[in-house]
């Protein structure tokens, strides 16, 4: 176990949120109520790889399943799934060479709930550009229904929301802080998306950015993403969010993260999720392998690009939380601080809480907090921890 190096770099800092799944689900995951546990790794466990199409990549090595099936965590009405028994729209017409990047694009600038019929077995659909969700639109609500695998090919960022950006249609004189649009992402793999370069508000988020409206995630995995490899406050090789609406939490429900070596996220800080001045609550969930790559911390000691921080989860800001329970977060490595997690608010406001979860392994080669292995916190007081292991 590592500690944190002292006042000097603590000052040196100072300056510087899963359910059941719906009816259409092939995943196994995270049962939505019951006692806390002390999960255990569900690494073994695999779901079908993605089989070729005329749209698709090669297909990948089968992958780990969503979520945590060992977490028992409570999961709110709120952080449910979303009936999608009767979509808006669908994209494919029953094969998979219908399912097409060029049909998600304009399903999802379209909005309102998105299913897919791509053929009975599982699709890989390869982004030739970013699905966008528009600022006029109430809510896209995306359901691959368990086989469908959006990619970026390794060259893209797969999703982008931001109710600041004029290229996106009317924006309000509170572009911040506005209810719409409401994102939701279930049943579908994230696959080597890739933000590089894209630093239009900070950067990050390989596959999904969101600025704005609200987010909330259900039985998904996020696999081989990542974003820019320096940056003292670039992050989210997954996700990256800013200003949710309200300051509600995004919802992070019964999905995996990595989950087994070579499939996580990399990026300089945060390797699953990241964000400034948002809540979070992550319920029943799997981050592994991920790993946060840049060096020299925030602010960046000088000499050096700054990152490095948060191997899974990288949080900053002011007064905002995060809540874990029923997760297990395991084998993710910080080239600096928080190899599971760096948790800073700056006002020293914010708190963090760890329910019924197992946070084990997580390298930082930097600086953590004093008996909070892999974990680098500043806020309110020490983060609290019930029915859960840190080592």
């Amino acid at each position: 176990m590592r500690t944190t190096p002292g006042v000097a770099i603590a000052l040196a800092l100072l300056l510087a949120g899963c359910a059941a799944p719906t009816p259409n689900t092939r995943w196994t995951a995270g049962s939505p109520s019951g006692a806390a546990s002390d999960p255990a790794s569900p690494s073994a466990a695999a779901s079908p790889s993605a089989s070729p199409s005329p749209s698709a990549a090669p297909a990948a090595p089968p992958l780990p399943r969503a979520g945590n099936p060992n977490g028992h965590a409570t999961v709110p009405a709120e952080a449910q799934a979303v009936d999608t028994s009767h979509p808006t729209r669908v994209v494919g017409t029953g094969s998979a060479a219908s399912c097409t990047s060029d049909a998600v694009v304009s399903a999802v600038a379209a909005g309102g709930i998105i299913t897919f019929n791509c053929g009975t077995a599982p699709v890989t659909i390869t982004m030739s550009a970013t699905a966008k969700v528009r600022n006029n639109v109430a809510k896209v609500v995306l359901d691959g229904g368990g086989r469908v695998t959006l990619s970026g090919g390794g060259q893209r960022r797969i999703l982008y929301l931001d109710t600041c950006d004029p290229a996106d249609g009317p924006r309000t004189s509170h572009c911040q802080d506005q209810e719409t649009p409401q994102l939701v992402v279930q049943n579908l793999t994230f696959a080597d998306g890739n933000s590089t370069g894209q630093l239009q508000e900070g950067g990050g988020g390989g596959a999904i950015f969101d600025r704005g409206g609200r987010l909330k995630v259900v039985n998904s995995r996020f696999v081989r993403n990542r974003c820019d490899p320096t940056g003292p406050d670039l992050g989210g090789a997954a996700i990256r969010a800013l200003s949710q609406s309200h300051n509600l939490p995004v919802y992070i429900v019964a999905s995996t993260f990595g989950g087994a070596s070579g499939q996580g996220g990399v990026c300089s800080n945060g390797g699953a999720l990241s964000s400034i001045q948002v809540s979070w609550v992550v319920l029943n969930c799997v981050m592994s392998y991920n790993n946060a790559i840049g060096h020299g911390a925030n602010p960046a000691r000088g000499g050096t690009p700054g990152g490095g921080s948060g191997g899974a989860i990288y949080n900053d800001g002011d007064n905002f939380t995060l809540r874990i329970a029923g997760t297990l977060i395991e084998n993710n490595h910080a080239n600096e601080g928080g190899g599971a997690v760096f948790y800073v608010s700056n006002d020293r406001t914010g708190t963090m809480g760890i329910d019924g979860s197992t946070l084990r392994h997580n390298r930082s080669d930097g600086f953590e907090t004093d008996g909070f292995p892999g974990i680098f916190f500043l806020g309110a007081h020490n983060p609290t921890v019930t029915g859960s292991t840190l080592q």
